[in-house]
């Protein structure tokens, strides 16, 4: 079975060579807010997602991986 792994410190550090402090600031969020993300303790939001997605100029799809073979999720957003 796989399990999803969000990546936003690597697409942050990838994207933008930020850290996850950076991140924060220019979500307007608590630190800790986005390093539960990073984490895995806690999910964000989907207009967090959009936020993060907006900022950091990547797909959903970036932000994801599958964990047991490290393949990128390719998610088809529907515009209907």
């Amino acid at each position: 079975m796989r399990t999803l792994k969000i990546r936003i410190k690597e697409t942050a550090r990838v994207k933008k060579g930020w850290s996850l402090y950076r991140l924060a600031k220019e979500l307007g969020l608590p630190q800790q807010t986005v390093y539960s993300w990073a984490n895995g303790r806690t999910q964000p939001s989907y207009d967090n997602m959009d936020r993060l997605c907006e900022i950091l100029g990547c797909m959903i799809g970036d932000l994801f991986e599958a964990e047991t073979s490290g393949e990128k999720l390719s998610i088809a957003v529907n515009s209907d």
